[in-house]
């Protein structure tokens, strides 16, 4: 594909003035794959358009809310409606209570659900309301999880803080650290070794239940049952963080496919449509220890904001209302796994797929991945100039080894057919 991206360059080059590292978030500056960012235009169905004409396949969707696809018109048209009634009202609005009641009705684990602005939002408050509900100060996350940027969470964290190497951010307190446990994702032997030391002040367990910020790393085998008996036995609330899975694994997230219910669930990305949006909700006890009803105090301006509360209506009764949309995602995805796999077997490439639903990851390593350090193995350089191959080849990855593909609905069979035809290519040119 020969393709220009010189628009990209200029733009790139003027952010730089303005903007930290020219980026809004730190990924998006291509540091660990090379090359300039692009600049995207525009979007449709199962394309992004750059400033510079060209089209790519998209595997990132925004990093996952757009599982219908770009532009789709149900979500349009709801945006539209909601914008001809002003952008905000800083007040109650009659959508957030019927998303809030989709929300309590879809996903297994929610009896009252409380809006915010982004996943940051909902990780962040959600720990909060852990603490203020338990009294007690610790939470355990595990190596690779990535729960937004909050001060809690930057230690050990998964996504663009360890693409960058910095997983231990500074302006992170020592104090905030030490109220933070760490250990490896699928590892209850930590768990339990931590609970002994520590387990009458740990509040919660937060863990991404499919991990998408290591790229895509499936809890093995009872692991989390394991986790949801040791919170059980100990007193300690387990937190699904479900940014990511949550109504993409299923309309009720990887707690629906895997049968095991937290006590509290963060969502984001998809319950947006596309828009700017967080969620977190559990138990009924629970959330009513958030103000107004109890002394955990969070508040937003934005919180239920109209247009995204419109979008995020209209994507969870679409999602709802077509179940087909799973299975053929999972179709899709498996087409997909399958292709490239056949590819590695013809060339004896020792290369590791991790898949679950519509989330997929290539680890260019010989490891099986299942937690942080097993994903650490891979070639990062050689999966820099894979990813600037499958851009000529049209096809545009999320730009960092450690990060979970996400298909769309709106890929056709025909379309999986050229993207591994387009890992084909992009194998042979960098090997």
């Amino acid at each position: 594909m020969n393709r220009s991206i010189e628009t990209s360059k200029k733009l790139f080059n003027e952010a730089q003035n303005y903007i930290p590292g020219g980026v809004n978030s730190p990924v998006r500056a291509f540091k660990a794959v090379g090359g300039d960012p692009l600049f995207i235009k525009s979007a449709k169905g199962a394309f992004m358009y750059d400033e510079d004409g060209n089209a790519y396949y998209d595997l990132i969707n925004s990093w996952g809310p757009m599982i219908i696809g770009h532009a789709h018109p149900e979500i349009e048209s709801a945006v539209k409606e909601a914008i001809g009634n002003s952008l905000s009202f800083g007040a109650p609005n009659a959508k957030e209570v019927e998303i809030a009641e989709l929300i309590t009705e879809m996903v297994p684990s929610i009896e009252k659900v409380r809006m915010v602005n982004s996943g940051t939002e909902a990780t962040m408050s959600a720990i909060r309301l852990a603490r203020g509900y338990t009294n007690r100060n610790k939470i355990i996350k595990m190596e690779g999880c990535y729960h937004g940027h909050g001060d809690s969470f930057l230690i050990a964290a998964g996504s663009g803080a360890m693409t960058l190497g910095t997983p231990n951010s500074p302006g992170v307190t020592q104090g905030t650290a030490n109220d933070t446990l760490t250990v490896p994702f699928n590892d209850l032997e930590s768990v339990d070794k931590l609970i002994d030391e520590t387990g009458d002040d740990i509040a919660a367990i937060i863990l991404e239940p499919v991990a998408g910020n290591m790229g895509c790393v499936l809890p093995e085998d009872g692991y989390l049952e394991g986790l949801r008996k040791r919170c059980d036995d100990n007193g300690i609330l387990l937190i699904f963080d479900e940014v990511m899975t949550g109504f993409r694994l299923a309309p009720g997230g990887a707690q629906e496919v895997y049968g095991v219910i937290p006590d509290m669930t963060t969502l984001g990305k998809i319950i947006g449509g596309g828009m700017p949006v967080g969620a977190y909700g559990g138990k009924k006890e629970i959330m009513e220890f958030v103000a107004p009803t109890g002394p955990v105090y969070q508040a937003g301006t934005l919180s239920g904001n109209p247009v995204a509360m419109a979008a995020g209506l209209a994507m969870l009764n679409h999602l709802k209302n077509n179940p087909q949309v799973y299975t053929t995602l999972s179709t899709l995805t498996e087409k997909l796994h399958k292709g490239i796999q056949e590819i590695h077997d013809k060339k004896n490439l020792p290369y590791t797929i991790n898949r679950l639903g519509s989330m997929i990851s290539v680890f260019f390593t010989d490891k099986t991945v299942t937690d942080l350090e097993t994903a650490k193995t891979c070639d990062t350089e050689l999966f820099g100039k894979y990813f600037q191959a499958m851009l000529d080849e049209g096809v545009y990855l999320p730009p960092a080894q450690f990060e979970s593909w996400f298909l769309s609905y709106s890929l056709k069979e025909e379309d999986i057919d050229k993207i591994i035809d387009a890992h084909e290519k992009a194998i042979d040119k960098v090997l």
